[in-house]
């Protein structure tokens, strides 16, 4: 067995050593960025409703995770005020425990007030849950998000091209002007 999880994790190296990992330009950004908000509108209105009333939005359209037993998560975006773009940034985090395998996800974060994402974008590098608390948003039983109860200063969303994702965090998350 040991063998085998040995074997695992060289093959895993290998392929990471030869994948080149590149950053994206501003013009791929906000292209995957358009096909990203329009992925989120179609799974949720409700999200829809909450971009349009939010003060600015962070769109990593591709944020990569993979790990085994120790793991990384890195991704590219913009922030949105105002339907235009005033910044790139970049998220990233690590973690350990169990874990296996590999994904891609798209998170969007919804700074509700002026003063959240004013202390956002005077930061020096900002925190998911250290230098904001970010109210992770699931689907509810009936499939739907009830605005009327979201009151948080800042608003997160994870999801695939399947909808929304369930247990996942934004907690440790580091946010760095790109």
């Amino acid at each position: 067995m040991l063998k085998r999880i040995t074997l695992i994790m060289i093959s895993v190296f290998l392929c990471l050593s030869f994948t080149q990992v590149k950053a994206a330009s501003n013009a791929e950004i906000n292209a995957k960025s358009v096909q990203a908000l329009k992925e989120f509108f179609k799974h949720s209105p409700a999200g829809k409703q909450l971009y349009h009333q939010a003060k600015g939005a962070l769109i990593f359209p591709e944020v990569f995770k993979a790990g085994i037993g120790i793991g990384g998560e890195y991704g590219e975006g913009k922030l949105v005020e105002g339907g235009k773009t005033t910044g790139y940034y970049t998220i990233a985090a690590a973690s350990i425990g169990f874990q296996l395998g590999a994904q891609v996800k798209t998170e969007i974060i919804l700074f509700m007030t002026h003063e959240a994402l004013r202390q956002f974008k005077n930061s020096n590098g900002w925190e998911a849950g250290v230098d904001g608390s970010v109210a992770l948003v699931t689907l509810g039983t009936g499939k739907e998000i009830d605005t009327s109860n979201i009151k948080d200063p800042i608003i997160g969303f994870i999801f695939s091209n399947k909808g929304l994702m369930y247990n996942l965090s934004l907690e440790g998350s580091k946010i760095s002007k790109k």
